[in-house]
């Protein structure tokens, strides 16, 4: 599964995702907090958990989603949380859809992206955030829709979704909306890259995997693909109009 990561990130920076366990490691019988943690990852896990207790209604106690948003916020020069929020929900989204249907469509495998075994730092971005120390792939069910649906929507999707709410009032329709609309926009990049490459058979599969994807609730209803033209039309709006001569995105429904 290594070396299938290693082709998927060919793709674009957002299908990346780092592998191994770093300078820091070293080899046999390493764990993996001689590598993540020592620079700064936690696993994802540690960030869905229920946000601590401790603070009140005018300083909640910290959490990381809660500074991931402040920080995206400001480097938008929005002061609204809400939109920060949604923007940071959405960027960790694609992130997670693209490794997933990326290596599915390429290497016909889902890796195994567990949310103990995958390692996120806020701090950083695209290709640089996501961390697996040891890859594998999830066994072969013969159904990858099924296993897709299984390590990034109900496996990182749904607890994000709860974590997120409660670390910051937003729309939670919004959120599913980000959602199918990370995913859409994973399925674009991939398929552009495949019909690039002359590999029609794999853009068909992104394009089938993904319409699968997206009747699945919760979200079935979040937006409408048009598998003519690789398109996708949203229900909602991630509020990126409300960013600083932010405008509309190419799906949103406002259009």
């Amino acid at each position: 599964m290594d070396r299938t990561l290693r082709d998927v990130a060919e793709v674009g920076p957002f299908f990346a995702v780092r592998t191994g366990l770093g300078e820091t490691g070293g080899d046999g019988g390493s764990s993996t907090d001689d590598g993540p943690r020592a620079h700064g990852y936690r696993p994802l896990a540690d960030l869905y958990a229920t946000v601590g207790v401790g603070g009140t209604d005018s300083a909640p106690a910290p959490h990381p989603l809660r500074e991931r948003a402040a920080d995206v916020a400001g480097r938008l020069g929005t002061p609204e949380l809400r939109v920060g929020a949604s923007l940071a929900f959405q960027g960790l989204a694609a992130r997670l859809w693209s490794v997933a249907l990326g290596a599915a469509v390429l290497a016909g495998r889902v890796p195994d992206l567990a949310a103990d075994r995958l390692w996120w730092n806020p701090a950083l971005s695209a290709p640089n955030d996501l961390w697996l120390p040891h890859p594998s792939a999830l066994p072969d069910s013969g159904d990858l829709a099924a296993q897709l649906a299984g390590t990034v929507l109900a496996g990182h999707l749904v607890p994000l979704h709860r974590a997120t709410r409660e670390a910051c009032p937003v729309s939670g329709g919004l959120l599913w909306g980000n959602a199918g609309s990370a995913l859409a926009g994973s399925l674009r990049v991939l398929h552009t890259w495949c019909i690039a490459r002359g590999r029609a058979a794999e853009a068909r599969s992104a394009l089938d995997l993904t319409a699968r994807l997206l009747q699945e609730p919760p979200l079935n209803g979040t937006g409408t693909l048009d598998t003519a033209d690789v398109s996708f039309v949203r229900r909602s709006c991630c509020l990126y109009y409300r960013v600083p001569g932010g405008g509309l995105c190419g799906d949103c429904v406002l259009r």
